[in-house]
């Protein structure tokens, strides 16, 4: 929509932790308080009989009211207007790429090993709403278990319109092109090598910091995202709380026509406002968006042989009444070193329970030299085999011993306890690799029936 002349935005935010986190509180899960105008936030009480600056007081929860402590998550937001305030009813509108599950194409089988090249640009303009290209989803959202893989594709940046799910929580990973993502409760800046959690319920909008933008997408219907139990690793190393960083108060002081879009129920829900929705001035709470870097990611590995299941790389886990069993585990490959000695260093060949889609952000997969290039994506269902190409296993298994360092590389897993099924999209753009089942085929026959190692 285009603004209006004269309209005046005013962005401010929070400079009081402004330093050595610029624009950032550190944690993972903490409860943080910030404020953008000082002493708008409430003091000693959360819902005063009047706020300070004529602000709204309004409650964001992301779990029951009677969740146990350690798992209630909730916000309050003091912000300009209500969010309940809009202009008319909203009307359903289609975003056609975007789907969700359950959804079945029945001329769609997804059955097989499959392998795409980067998603390309259409011709038209696309915002990350627009843009958005499903892969597969998995389970049901009317239960709230399960997932959907996207990519998004975004040349251009949202200005007046705005959007929140109410589906699910969103792991957005780049993989080209920075975004600024401006939410309720602040803004994150956003380059590849970091991914970000934008919560279920909070409303937001992206906007581009370099020409165009590609990247990931992961919709989690169910329980939030928390991080990984160490078990007998202790207490450092994989992902530490510290690195996680929470955007410090922003608001965006707009009076011009808008949008409010909303994911329900895998529909798309529109509805005219006259005013820039992200208007919060304080908030205070344990429900919030942050980032994250995977560059601080400590892998932890075997030092002597074999080595331990890709589990170890778990950055982040969603996870189910079902101990031990995610709904979603987001799952890294790293830069690390590889020192195990007489081991078959890359991945091995498996079946797996979990459903599992990799995406590469840069660099060479050591399991696929070839093919699985940066913007690419692989799925292998459950309990359908995969493993090193070819080429992979020749290397791994005539190598030296000697202590080597993987390096220029960085790929991820969504993996799911649930089947992913392809969407049309999926199965019929110009990016999937009809000969991707190919690079098995060069694996021959070595037994000889005699003992010994040859």
């Amino acid at each position: 929509m285009n603004k209006p002349l004269g309209t005046e935005v005013r962005i401010v935010r929070d400079s009081s932790t402004l330093g050595t986190h610029p624009g950032y509180m550190p944690g993972f899960g903490n409860d943080f308080e910030t404020e953008a105008l000082e002493g708008a936030l409430p003091q000693g009480r959360n819902s005063p009989q009047r706020v300070n600056y004529g602000l709204y007081a309004e409650q964001l929860s992301g779990s029951p009211f009677t969740a146990p402590r350690g798992k209630n998550e909730r916000s309050w937001l003091y912000r300009i207007r209500p969010s309940v305030r809009h202009v008319g009813r909203f009307r359903k509108i289609d975003i056609p790429y975007w789907k969700t599950a359950p959804h079945v194409v029945e001329d769609v089988i997804s059955l097989g090993q499959y392998r795409w090249d980067p998603v390309p640009f259409p011709e038209e303009g696309v915002d990350f709403l627009t843009g958005m290209r499903t892969i597969t989803t998995a389970g049901d959202v009317h239960t709230q278990v399960g997932m959907a893989a996207h990519v998004y594709l975004a040349n251009r940046s949202m200005e007046d319109d705005y959007i929140y799910s109410a589906d699910s929580e969103l792991l957005v990973v780049p993989q080209d092109g920075r975004l600024e993502i401006f939410t309720e409760f602040g803004i994150i800046e956003l380059e590849p090598l970091e991914v970000c959690i934008l919560p279920r319920g909070m409303q937001f909008k992206v906007g581009l910091l370099d020409r165009t933008a590609r990247g990931f997408v992961c919709e989690n219907y169910g329980a939030r995202f928390t991080l990984p139990g160490r078990g007998p690793i202790g207490a450092n190393c994989l992902a530490n709380p510290r690195d996680f960083k929470t955007p410090v108060a922003a608001f965006e002081d707009k009076e011009s026509p808008c949008r409010i879009w909303i994911k329900w129920c895998g529909a798309f829900h529109c509805s005219e406002i006259d005013h820039s929705p992200l208007d919060v001035v304080a908030w205070h709470g344990n429900y919030a968006p942050f980032k994250y870097d995977l560059r601080t990611y400590s892998p932890v590995g075997a030092i002597s042989f074999d080595h331990p299941d890709p589990s170890i790389f778990t950055v982040m886990t969603a996870p189910t009444p079902e101990e031990g069993t995610a709904n979603i585990d987001f799952v890294i490959f790293p830069e690390r070193w590889l020192p195990q000695e007489d081991t078959f260093r890359p991945p091995w060949y498996h079946k797996n329970i979990m459903s599992e889609l990799m995406g590469n952000i840069y660099g060479v997969y050591d399991a696929k030299p070839e093919g699985f290039v940066p913007g690419g994506i692989s799925l292998h269902n459950c309990m359908l085999p995969h493993g090193p190409d070819r080429d992979a296993f020749e290397k791994a298994t005539t190598d030296s011993w000697d202590p080597v360092k993987l390096t220029e590389t960085m790929s991820f897993m969504f993996e799911t306890r649930f089947p992913q099924q392809l969407t049309r999209f999926a199965a019929s753009t110009t990016a999937l690799q009809s000969d991707y089942v190919d690079c098995w085929s060069g694996l021959e026959r070595k037994f000889d029936g005699k003992p010994g190692l040859k």
